[in-house]
């Protein structure tokens, strides 16, 4: 298994991970690159999903070790039992810094892949609350109470404030240290190009609670990753 791929916490019946931003949750339909539950079958043999991340947002993600245990908890995160908060960079700041999105989501019409806000969508809830503003962005907390595809994603998108580097909802360019220095930037003479601060989706699925089989709450966090901590370390510097 990958280095980076962090055990959080692991049960006979589930196993809690912390999944790098870059790797699929499970394979794509063709099978072009390896998975965290490919991965995960080499130490384990069959493992199951039980939610998903995009492949582009890191953090906290949960297996099934055997299927009662997949059925079990499969069936709290359909009924709406699961705590689910993340965390993300914003561009811009929100005009109320806690609310509520309750707006439903579809899939676009004729862009496979891709979400839109709609009325004859599927009901959608995601609660935000301002964390830090940083400049011309904000790392807001954003928890959701229904499971839609993209869903954190869209609805930041339809208040006006797209995660940041999201190339789907948003704009992709990253952030870079010569924006936020401006004249005091200097690039470095063995660096050909600038490397970006961050120039992935700035998502991260930070905390799960749920109860286990036995009855036990469990309480799970997945800290920032070192590319969020040094881009909003850099923010928090250069932002004042």
């Amino acid at each position: 298994m990958k280095n980076n791929i962090e055990i959080l916490a692991e049960t006979a019946d589930w196993i809690a991970l912390s999944k790098p931003a870059g790797l699929l949750s499970i394979p794509d339909r063709e099978q072009s690159e390896p998975s965290l539950k490919d991965h995960l079958q080499e130490k384990y043999g069959k493992v199951f999903i039980v939610h998903r991340l995009d492949k582009n947002t890191s953090g906290l993600i949960l297996f099934a070790k055997n299927e009662t245990a997949h059925k079990y908890l499969s069936q709290q995160f359909e009924l709406r039992k699961v705590y689910k908060a993340y965390l993300g960079l914003i561009h811009g700041k929100p005009a109320v810094a806690e609310d509520t999105i309750d707006v439903p989501i579809m899939e676009h019409p004729v862009k496979r892949g891709e979400m839109i806000t709609h009325r004859k969508g599927k009901p959608s809830q995601t609660s935000y609350a301002i964390v830090q503003q940083l400049g011309m962005f904000c790392l807001v907390k954003c928890i959701i109470h229904t499971g839609r595809t993209h869903q954190i994603r869209v609805h930041m998108k339809h208040i006006g404030h797209p995660i940041v580097c999201d190339e789907l909802y948003g704009s992709d360019a990253p952030i870079k240290l010569s924006a936020l220095k401006g004249k005091k930037f200097k690039q470095s003479k063995e660096a050909e190009t600038e490397k970006p601060l961050l120039h992935r989706l700035a998502l991260h699925a930070w905390q799960l609670s749920f109860t286990d089989l036995n009855g036990e709450k469990i309480t799970l966090e997945a800290p920032l990753t070192k590319d969020l901590r040094a881009a909003i370390r850099q923010l928090e510097k250069w932002t004042g």
